[in-house]
């Protein structure tokens, strides 16, 4: 097969564009995957926050059950 310049120029550059096409989608990709991962990181710290917080507002209702009943 004869390698001519005439076809390997052209196809050069056609696979350039495509190399740098793909290297770019990935990137976007991973990109947004790693953003997702960070969202759904700060969900789960503000869902564990906020039990917490209810966590202790059971506990502040339940201490003043026991101080009302002790009351009684």
């Amino acid at each position: 097969m004869n390698w001519d310049a005439g076809i390997m120029v052209p196809l050069g550059s056609f696979l350039m564009v495509i190399i740098i096409v793909a290297t770019i989608s990935f990137r976007k990709m991973r990109e947004r995957e790693l953003q997702a991962h960070q969202d759904l990181r700060m969900r789960e710290m503000d869902h564990e926050r906020r039990l917490k917080e209810l966590e202790i507002e059971r506990l502040k209702l339940e201490v003043e059950k026991n101080k009302a009943v002790r009351a009684s």
